[in-house]
């Protein structure tokens, strides 16, 4: 792995962070023949994390010590995870996982996909599988789209499907993000008559001079009211953005002070949070000074 000598302080039991990301701007740009659209977007990762640990077995099994409330065990992303790894690698040990859920489901935050990329990386060290990190982003895109990026662990510019990933080094900003209390399927969403499939594709240079737009944005606040009016909400103190397909609603702000005093104003009426923006995973980094303002990620 490129970062093996940032993840020799973990081992079983140890605390893996998961981090959540934000689209910066996502525009779909066409479609494939299979029906997947080809999108152009930009992930960044934020400072709220879910924790995952891991505990050896002498056996095959793959256990969840915390199965998601109305997610079967089999389905969960991290199950998932952990089987494909095993099948690839030959591995005959088993593995224990808890997960300690922070990021909220259906909020556009890649909580699945994190922790998926997080239990790739993670298993890869702890069973001694030495898969190359080109072998666990293929393994990564099996399972979703966004996985890879969590995998390679640095912003990025995307297109495809959102796995053909270019570093970018991007003006590490805080953020406000509004959770609206509402699950936003994303399936709903690319397959709504009232999404744009065909904007124009544009450049890095595009995005770095003010190009942020989300298409999904227009689709998502008319079929969800909260998002829509977690939107109003956060406008009020600067540019109100949705995540991916939604539904968290952020703005930037160039000083934790802007942040904290939107977050202060937004709290009573919203589930809400201010995190700094990073261009290094914290998976690899550990250099995070918390989880948002919600807790420490690495305590």
């Amino acid at each position: 792995m490129d970062h093996k000598f940032n993840l020799e302080s973990l081992g079983w039991g140890s605390r893996w962070l998961a981090p959540a990301k934000l689209n910066l701007l996502l525009k779909i740009v066409g479609r494939r023949s299979d029906g997947y659209h080809l999108l152009q977007t930009v992930f960044q990762f934020i400072d709220l994390c879910d924790v995952l640990t891991y505990s050896p077995r002498e056996d095959s099994l793959i256990t969840l010590r915390s199965p998601l409330l109305g997610v079967d065990e089999a389905d969960n992303l991290v199950v998932k995870a952990a089987r494909l790894l095993q099948e690839a690698s030959g591995m005959e040990l088993g593995v224990d996982i808890d997960v300690e859920k922070n990021l909220p489901m259906g909020g556009g935050l890649g909580g699945g996909s994190s922790d998926a990329a997080t239990t790739l990386v993670a298993l890869n060290y702890l069973w001694g599988c030495h898969l190359s990190v080109e072998q666990l982003l293929g393994l990564g895109l099996k399972l979703g789209a966004d996985v890879p990026v969590f995998i390679r662990g640095k912003c990025a510019w995307a297109e495809g499907v959102g796995e053909i990933l270019t570093p970018i080094a991007l003006t590490e900003d805080w953020y406000v993000i509004v959770v609206p209390e509402c699950h936003v399927s994303t399936q709903e969403i690319f397959a709504s008559s009232l999404l744009t499939r065909d904007s124009e594709p544009i450049t890095i240079n595009d995005f770095v001079s003010g190009r942020d737009e989300n298409d999904c944005l227009e689709t998502v606040a008319s079929l969800y009211r909260p998002v829509r009016e977690a939107a109003k909400a956060l406008s009020q103190f600067g540019e109100a953005r949705l995540t991916g397909t939604g539904a968290c609603i952020f703005a930037a702000f160039e000083t934790e002070a802007k942040a904290r005093y939107a977050e202060r104003m937004l709290v009573k009426h919203w589930n809400v949070f201010a995190a700094k923006g990073h261009n290094e995973s914290p998976l690899y980094t550990k250099k995070y000074p918390g989880c948002g303002s919600k807790r420490r990620c690495d305590d």
